[in-house]
């Protein structure tokens, strides 16, 4: 684990953006990608955190633990699903097959929890009891477990800007996948949830709920791309004190960034209007919980990478004959 001093140093050096010495460069609120050609994209995943669907700030390593960490559970993962995964050259970026990415983000839940607008727990502490096509039963506390997952997809964005909710049955509906795709994302986002509960409870976690993002390659297989089971797609509590914290009513122990969230949202933030300052002591805690849950899931020490990382990232780009002149 990195020391607070370590990361409080790192700060003003975490990586924000990168423009490198290829075309076709693209951007997300995290991701930034380019274009390398027969079939292939680099994707440099920056130290941009994202909440509320905007970027709040960058945080040391992120990036690093995002891109390490997707990476291993591909790996883990690949009996589940293909994926888009073809190389990690860098700490910060990895070499992945081009694909069509579908217009649907799918999210399984295994419990009642979170305060964003699209959050089961948001939308039944409002009154909701139909939810994403699902009737939820009366007397459920925040952050009880379902019986069973859901599968909650939404839009990517909208025309408000904010991930709009969908109800299984509109995804095919509204034309936005056919039903064979749909069917086919459904049974892999379930089994790629239960193996990743699976791997959390024997690292100590409970994998709460989580984001997958599919696509479609060139040879019309359905490919899992983006991220998975991340702190920022995911989130995970510390199984051993759940359980007691769950009946005094605590917030569990977490490993991801809802605690991020549940800091703005303490200051009546929900993601409307200017977001308010936080202080560095709150960065520097969301560095440490994202090497914490890479190193339990691993089993494996994390190894921060030099900073600056752009020049890093170069010359790895130029070793892994990605480019040749800069």
């Amino acid at each position: 684990m990195l020391s607070a001093d370590h990361l409080r140093a790192a700060l003003p050096l975490a990586l924000a953006e990168t423009h490198l010495p290829l075309p076709g460069r693209g951007a997300g609120k995290v991701r930034e990608w380019y274009s390398l050609g027969e079939g292939r994209r680099l994707v440099v995943t920056t130290d941009r955190l994202s909440a509320f669907d905007r970027v709040l700030a960058c945080v040391p390593y992120k990036g690093q633990v995002l891109n390490q960490l997707s990476a291993w559970w591909f790996r883990n993962l690949q009996l589940s699903v293909f994926n888009h995964l073809i190389d990690v050259v860098d700490p910060h970026a990895s070499i992945v097959l081009e694909a069509t990415p579908f217009p649907v983000e799918v999210i399984v839940r295994g419990y009642i929890t979170g305060v964003t607008g699209t959050a089961l727990w948001r939308r039944y502490a409002l009154g909701e009891r139909e939810i994403y096509g699902y009737r939820l039963p009366e007397g459920l506390r925040k952050n009880q477990a379902l019986p069973a997952p859901l599968v909650t997809p939404t839009t990517k964005g909208g025309p408000t800007g904010h991930d709009e909710r969908l109800s299984c049955a509109e995804v095919v509906a509204r034309g936005l996948l056919d039903a064979q795709t749909w069917d086919e994302v459904l049974s892999a986002a379930l089994a790629l949830f239960a193996r990743g509960q699976a791997v959390a409870r024997a690292a100590g976690l409970i994998l709460v709920d989580t984001k997958y993002e599919f696509g479609r390659a060139p040879d019309g297989r359905v490919l899992l791309i983006d991220e998975v089971h991340t702190p920022d797609s995911s989130r995970f509590w510390k199984a051993e004190s759940y359980e007691q914290r769950f009946a005094a009513g605590e917030e569990p122990e977490n490993f991801d960034k809802e605690f991020v969230r549940l800091a703005y949202a303490a200051r009546g933030y929900r993601g409307d209007g200017e977001p308010p300052r936080m202080p560095d002591e709150l960065w520097i805690a969301a560095g440490q919980r994202y090497i914490t849950l890479y190193e339990m899931l691993t089993g494996q020490p994390f190894e921060p990478g030099e900073y600056p990382a752009e020049p890093r990232l170069i010359e790895n780009l130029r070793r892994a004959g990605v480019i040749s002149d800069f």
